[in-house]
């Protein structure tokens, strides 16, 4: 008789895999938002050039001291880069903030290695 094996993922293994992916949800979603608020600032004539990168600066330094940071800031990029995806054709000037925003996290995730 051969034995079972089973490669399906336990049911506690597969909670423990949705609580990182709510934990990496929680841990980006306050960064993108702030991004997402000087997107808005920008479609009105404001300037947020320098407010971006400094906040940019500051969520890749809040996410780079976690144990997982190499994770969280993809997913940071990620959720950038899909929320501009998103809005692209309706907001051209709101997608380019978050595109920037997203540009500027990769180069200085690059520079962590």
């Amino acid at each position: 008789m051969i034995p079972s094996v089973s490669f399906l993922p336990s049911h506690s293994d597969a909670k423990q895999v949705e609580q990182v992916k709510v934990t990496i949800v929680g841990l980006i979603t306050p960064h993108v938002l702030k991004v997402m608020d000087l997107a808005t600032q920008a479609e009105t004539g404001v300037n947020v050039d320098w407010y971006l990168r400094d906040a940019v600066a500051r969520s890749v330094d809040d996410l780079a001291h976690q144990f997982n940071a190499r994770e969280l800031l993809s997913a940071y990029i990620q959720g950038l880069q899909a929320q501009a995806d998103e809005v692209e054709r309706a907001r051209k000037g709101y997608a380019g903030v978050l595109q920037t925003a997203a540009a500027i996290a990769a180069r200085k995730l690059r520079e962590l290695d």
